[in-house]
Order: C-alpha cells, then sequence, then structure tokens
C-alpha cells in the first residue's frame, strides 16, 4: 500500500532538466533529487510521498501539524473549528483572502467542492479518499461498489452553511477526522478552476459519470493551481520547476525557486550534495549514507529522530497456498494449513527469533524493539506491554504443547518465501530458520525469494505462510496501525485469517469514542491481548536520519521533526 511523506520523504533516504548542468545552487534556488518518478500532482489522487511532496507545497489543506506533535494541529486554510453533535459535527472558519495561484479567491464553495469530489471519485485502494470515506458515507467504497451511497449522502456529509463555515456531518464518531484532514490529499482545489478544465462541474446531475474516476492524469495533475506558497511553473518527465507565488496569503518564502529533479543514480545524487549542486538528495539505507554522507563537509547530518512504520513477521493461520505446505500434514514432511492457527506455535517462533542480533547485524545498533505495532511516540504505546526475546528453552517448551505434542514428536517441514532482493526479510528468514532447526533435528525450515509483486499479490489471497512487511501509516492515529493488523476487518485480515473477538470489540470502542484517556486504554488491552496471543512477530525498528546541505537554515532538528508532515519548502533557509 502506498502511503505518504511530506518533504521528509526525500530527506530521509535525489535527471535534471535534458542537458542541464547546474553550478553551485544559488542562494534563491533550492534544488531536490530524488530516485524516482512523481505518479501524479492532482491532489485527489496523492498516495505516496513523491506525489505528497509536490503537492503538499503547491496546495494546502484545512489545517496541518503543529511542530513535532501528532495530536495537536495548527490553522492553514481553516482559522479554526469546532466539535458538536456528540463529535460528529465538525464546522470549520475558513481563512479570508486566500487567492489561488490563477488569482481566484478561494471560498466555501471551493472547500465543498473539494470533498465531494473526493468522496465521488473515490477509487478504492488506490488513493487516500476511502478513510475520509468511512467516517462521512459509513462505507469505504464509491457509489459503483456501495449502492447505499447516494447523491443526497455526499451532498449532507459537507456542506457549506448560511455563515459560509465548512461543515462535516459524521455518521459516526471518528478520533482521527483531524488528521485525516492534514493529509496532502484533502487539500483544497479550485471549483470553477478545474470544472473549467473538464473536471466534475460539483453537481447532482453529473456526479454519477464521475464515481470511481482515476484522475491521476487530470486535466488538473497537469495544470496545478491549488494556495501553497509556491507554483509550477513547468515540467517534463524528469523536471519540476516552481516559484514562490506572488500573491500567497502567508510569508513570503526565503528562497524563491525549487527544481525537483529525478536523478536514478545514486552516486549522481551524492556527488551533487557533496558539490553544492544540489540541497537535498534521496539517500540509501543508513549504511551507504553513514559511510558516504555523514561527516562530509557541507552535510548536515541528524541522527535519532523517530521511525513511524510498523514492520511484523506475518503467520498466516490458514495457508492457501498447498505448494508450501509438503504433505499438508504433521508427519515431518510438511504443516497443514492451520498451523499457525495454534497459539503454541506462533509463541515458539517468537521466542526463536533473535532480535538483538538482528538489530545489531541488519540494522547496525540502531534500532530498538517496540511492545506494539505503532510508534512508541504514539497516542495508546504501552511500554509495559510484554516483549519477547531469543529464549531457546521457552521456543522449545511451547513446541512440546504445540498440536497435542505431534509437532515436537513428528517434526515439520515448512516452506516460507521473502521479498527478492530484500536483504533484511533475507536475513531475518535465515536467523530464524536457524534457530529453530537447531531446537529439533525434524524441524525444518526452506526459505526462498519471490519477487515482490508476486509476493504481495500472494499475501492478499492469504497464500503466503510466513512473510515480513511493515506497515506504512496513512495519518497519525493509532487506529491507522492497530484496526489495520487486529481487526477482522482490518486491511491484513485476508494476509493472517484470525478472528480474535475480545480485539474487535476493543478496536471498535476505540473507534467510537473521542476520549483520549479511554483510547489509551484500549489500545493497552489489545497491545497486551496481541503479546499473549503472539498474533505477530513484531520486528526491531531502526532509528531514523536524514540529512541535507549545511547550507540549508531551519532545517529537520528532532525538537521540530515531524515525520507525517515536516519542513516545507517555504519554511527553509539558505546560505
Amino acid at each position: 500500500m502506498k502511503k505518504t511523506a511530506l518533504l521528509t520523504t526525500l530527506l530521509l533516504s535525489g535527471s535534471a532538466l535534458s542537458g542541464l548542468a547546474l553550478a553551485a545552487s544559488p542562494a534563491d534556488t533550492l534544488v531536490i533529487q530524488s530516485a524516482s518518478d512523481v505518479p501524479t500532482t492532482e491532489p485527489a489522487e496523492t498516495y505516496d510521498g513523491a506525489s505528497a511532496e509536490l503537492v503538499g507545497n503547491m496546495y494546502e489543506t484545512l489545517l496541518a501539524y503543529d511542530g513535532a506533535s501528532l495530536t495537536k494541529f495548527r490553522p492553514m486554510l481553516a482559522t479554526k473549528w469546532a466539535l458538536s453533535n456528540g463529535g460528529q459535527t465538525y464546522t470549520f472558519d475558513l481563512r479570508k483572502n486566500v487567492k489561488f495561484h490563477n488569482g481566484d479567491p478561494m471560498t466555501c464553495a471551493d472547500a465543498e467542492y473539494t470533498f465531494r469530489r473526493n468522496l465521488v471519485t473515490n477509487d478504492t485502494g488506490n488513493s487516500g479518499n476511502w478513510f475520509i470515506s468511512d467516517p462521512l458515507l459509513g462505507s469505504v467504497d464509491n457509489a459503483n461498489d456501495d449502492k447505499s451511497i447516494t447523491w443526497a449522502k455526499i451532498a449532507g456529509a459537507v456542506k457549506c452553511n448560511a455563515a459560509g463555515q465548512l461543515v462535516f456531518n459524521l455518521v459516526k464518531v471518528d478520533p482521527a477526522f483531524l488528521s485525516k484532514l492534514a493529509y496532502a490529499g484533502q487539500s483544497i482545489v479550485d471549483k470553477k478552476y478545474t470544472a473549467g478544465l473538464g473536471d466534475w462541474d460539483g453537481t447532482e446531475a453529473t456526479w454519477k459519470q464521475w464515481v470511481g474516476k482515476d484522475l491521476t492524469a487530470s486535466p488538473l495533475a497537469k495544470k496545478p493551481n491549488g494556495t501553497g506558497a509556491y507554483q509550477m511553473l513547468k515540467s517534463d518527465a524528469n523536471t519540476y520547476l516552481f516559484t514562490a507565488f506572488p500573491g500567497y496569503w502567508g510569508k513570503q518564502p526565503s528562497i524563491k525557486n525549487v527544481i525537483v529533479q529525478k536523478v536514478p543514480e545514486l552516486a549522481a545524487r551524492q556527488q551533487a550534495l557533496l558539490r553544492g549542486d544540489a540541497d537535498i538528495i534521496e539517500g540509501a539505507d543508513r549504511a551507504v549514507d553513514e559511510a558516504q554522507m555523514k561527516g562530509k563537509p557541507g552535510v548536515t547530518w541528524v541522527d535519532d529522530l523517530p521511525y513511524v512504520n510498523a514492520p511484523a513477521l506475518f503467520m498466516n493461520e490458514n495457508i492457501k497456498k498447498k505448494s508450501l505446505l509438503g504433505s499438508g500434514k504433521l508427519d515431518g514432511k510438511g504443516v497443514p494449513a492451520n498451523f499457525f492457527a495454534d497459539a503454541n506455535i506462533r509463541r515458539a517462533f517468537a521466542y526463536a527469533f533473535n532480535y538483538g542480533q538482528y538489530m545489531k547485524d541488519v540494522q547496525g545498533g540502531k534500532a530498538k524493539q517496540r511492545t506494539m505495532l505503532i510508534p512508541d511516540t504514539m497516542l495508546g504505546y504501552d511500554a509495559k506491554v510484554g516483549k519477547y526475546t531469543y529464549d531457546p528453552k521457552k521456543a522449545a517448551a511451547y513446541f512440546k504443547q504445540a498440536f497435542g505434542g505431534q509437532v515436537w514428536n513428528n517434526g515439520f517441514s515448512l516452506t516460507v518465501n521473502y521479498r527478492a532482493g530484500s536483504e533484511g526479510p533475507k536475513t531475518a528468514m535465515e536467523m530464524l530458520k536457524k534457530n529453530v532447526e537447531a531446537l529439533n533435528p525434524k524441524f525444518h525450515m526452506t526459505i526462498q525469494p519471490e519477487p515482490w509483486s508476486d509476493m504481495l499479490g500472494a499475501t492478499k489471497r492469504g497464500e503466503e505462510a510466513m512473510f515480513i512487511i511493515a506497515w506504512i501509516p496513512d495519518y497519525a492515529d493509532p487506529d491507522n496501525y492497530l484496526y489495520a493488523f487486529y481487526s477482522s476487518n482490518g486491511f491484513y485480515n485476508g494476509r493472517v485469517n484470525f478472528k480474535d473477538a475480545l480485539l474487535d470489540k476493543w478496536l471498535d470502542q476505540a473507534r467510537a469514542t473521542v476520549n483520549p484517556a479511554e483510547r489509551a486504554r484500549l489500545y493497552s488491552l489489545v497491545g497486551n491481548r496481541a503479546y499473549e496471543q503472539a498474533r505477530y512477530i513484531v520486528m526491531p525498528v531502526p532509528v531514523d536520519y536524514t540529512f541535507y546541505s549545511s547550507r540549508l537554515g531551519n532545517g529537520i532538528t528532532k525538537a521540530n521533526y515531524n515525520p507525517f508532515g515536516n519542513r516545507t519548502w517555504a519554511e527553509f533557509t539558505k546560505k
């Protein structure tokens, strides 16, 4: 699943205009080099970091994260907001005297049109509009896939009142709603301008023609028109050129021009930064970046930043690919499809994984082991929840209990796949194989690489036995993590195939309250239950870092770092 991080995407990890060779970038120009294409500059389709990088600087949302906080927000195109109706109605006062890049004034009609357009065109799974559709319409699907969605529901979900305020009417309480509105894909677009390009006109008469419409290459994507501090001048396959918008409602940026280039070669990006030709580049991984960039003249390195992804080793409780099961029995030559449905098996594997060795060998010692599958800085994280440690004796004890002793007495043969070309998952599986087979000569694991596209499809169909995937969040809320992993209706349920009534109850209760203390209590219960049942192996996470040109001022620091929406171009200064 594609997810977003704004400028941080490039900072954490770098072809120029055809034939253009840059000298050291001037003080009024920011040069950014990345390795990949930008899928779209259409806000309604923004669901990846590269797109959000550009969209988040050309367009603006109603609100944004306040500094490093994941729970506090600051006004953007909205100046204030209020909750009513038991947390199901949000009313926003909109900023006055805001202009789009073409000179049109921003009004409530533009905001109303934006969110209705997102609900209408919602192409579930390819954009982030599903997660606002859920609280506003009671469904993550669009009207083609869910016939209960009508124009009346869409028009009632978001509308302007007589006072010119924007009003959202939720069908159910959503404690993460403000976080969702801060997401770059919910940026406000110009109704008159967008419709004038041949897009949806915003009326009931034509809405059905636009249901589920793919807007990735829309006219608006080709000719962006936002309210942000920067406007796009031109672009080609490899380069985007931006300049500061003179009519911007906020403070004028210190840096006037921005160039975003696609430079696939890592060495070329590294040299550009070291020469001063580039100010921000996409790096590689910690081992490479530390060796090549850390401590070099002209490079600012910032370490010990929070990591927000949640990697887990999945154990599928109903393996649907027969070729991975061998004999399909506990006869030493295979495993049954429900092999991981026995909690003792899951606990045994959890104790057989050497977390400390993994952190040392794969993550260079710059890592930590979490208790839960959410960041340790997020609401609901409970440091007191238990953690599995490498303990061969406990692993053996649980294997002896599994399936009434059959596993220990008869042995098993299990085949697992890992993502081809991914050294971390490969090493993790090799370590697990070595440790498990050392417990009993009747235990056998075969690990094999599989192309990512094949593996991703197989996990969706519930075919893989064990695999490692990291959840990359859509927005800063624990529900986005824990519901995905543990709910019977969560994103990953078809990959792990378990139903836990207690987890379902607590997760649903947490969704139904806006009380932070109550949510934290419920998520603590989820964490403890998940640990006791060993639903996943919680993988160690790396300590994050970033680097950029020392010529940049007001850059990312440990004090202001926010992985869900960090320094925009307008916030930088340059020497």
